[in-house]
């Protein structure tokens, strides 16, 4: 084995090389963009129709490399809301043909379109009637002549030198996968909220959170009234040591709140007799339990002023719902 390999000379430069096998890959995207025509629309359109029916999933299948991409379009497809999973082709000739239904759409990638692996699940989904779309180099292989839609990758070489190793191709399958998946994103009209439901864990699920997620809410609340007393609005502070006192009415709508930069401003002799209403800031800012907290930490930090620490939630009539602090959105990853 050891004589097979050409030892590579000091004089390469490695930079030149990856920007070349870079520049090569864009080609090959660039290219491919510009060859999208109708047979794209019709892959979409048959999908989504599955999708409308509300039953049957979209089977990804592919052999080597191309099997590997097939595997990712399958995971990117599945997390923006198109059922979809992938089918190894040699297990499918040995039995998980049978996971495929008459319901289902098929999408075959090969770029020679030639593999004999694949040729069981080709005939299968002519034999029922299954839609199968080919994403493959060869217009003229057997893949692209038994496929329903055939989905041509351009003839762009190999950002390998010696022309062998998939590289330029699959990244135009990948491309195309990603393109058939956000194309089907936006026909749904898939918002960050419900991108959440099939991302609930990790950095972006923490993104995807909502602020009623993470708000403090209920009793522990510091509430404080209009003529509260300021030696009484202190001791709320600090038992609910949330860095303020929210000043309501008798129906929690808001009216004002107080923060360590009030008492602060107000700080003298007389400040423990005065009332609540007299060292609030009055009109604080507001926002929806339903934005992002990702949405409400941008607020805090990009406030016209100055950086703020918290946010009163509140509904549309002012009613104080709950409380957010930079605290609690750091601590759960919104960042």
């Amino acid at each position: 084995m050891a004589d097979a390999v050409t030892k590579l000379s000091p004089a390469i430069d490695d930079l030149s090389s990856a920007r070349r096998t870079l520049a090569t890959e864009i080609e090959g995207l660039n290219a491919l963009a510009k060859s999208l025509d109708q047979n794209f629309v019709k892959a979409i359109e048959v999908i989504q129709a599955m999708k409308d029916k509300g039953r049957g999933r979209l089977i990804v299948a592919g052999i080597g490399k191309s099997g590997h991409i097939a595997r990712k379009i399958a995971a990117t497809l599945a997390s923006t809301a198109t059922p979809a999973y992938h089918i190894h082709p040699g297990e499918a000739s040995h039995g998980d043909l049978g996971m495929i239904t008459e319901d289902d759409v098929i999408i075959m990638m090969s770029f020679s379109g030639t593999n004999a692996e694949l040729t069981d699940m080709t005939l299968y989904a002519k034999r029922f009637h299954i839609p199968l779309i080919a994403i493959t180099g060869n217009p003229e292989s057997q893949l692209a002549q038994y496929a329903d839609i055939a989905l041509i990758l351009p003839k762009i070489p190999e950002a390998c030198p010696n022309g062998l190793a998939p590289t330029t191709s699959t990244t135009m399958m990948l491309g195309l996968g990603d393109a058939m998946a956000i194309a089907l994103l936006e026909r749904a009209g898939l918002t960050a909220e419900a991108f959440r439901v099939w991302h609930p864990g990790g950095k972006l699920g923490a993104k995807l959170r909502k602020v009623s997620d993470l708000m403090v809410k209920g009793n522990d609340l510091p509430f404080v009234t209009a003529d509260t007393t300021m030696d009484k609005a202190i001791i709320t502070l600090s038992e609910k040591n949330l860095g303020s006192v929210i000043i309501v009415d008798g129906d929690k709508n808001l009216l004002g709140i107080i923060t360590d930069g009030d008492l602060k401003r107000h700080m003298a002799a007389d400040l423990l007799s005065r009332k609540a209403s007299d060292i609030m800031s009055h009109n604080p800012r507001t926002i929806s339990p339903n934005i992002l907290a990702a949405e409400a930490l941008d607020i805090m930090l990009n406030s016209a002023a100055s950086p703020i620490t918290s946010l009163i939630i509140a509904d549309e009539q002012k009613h104080v719902l709950g409380l957010i602090r930079i605290q609690e959105l750091l601590k759960a990853g919104i960042a």
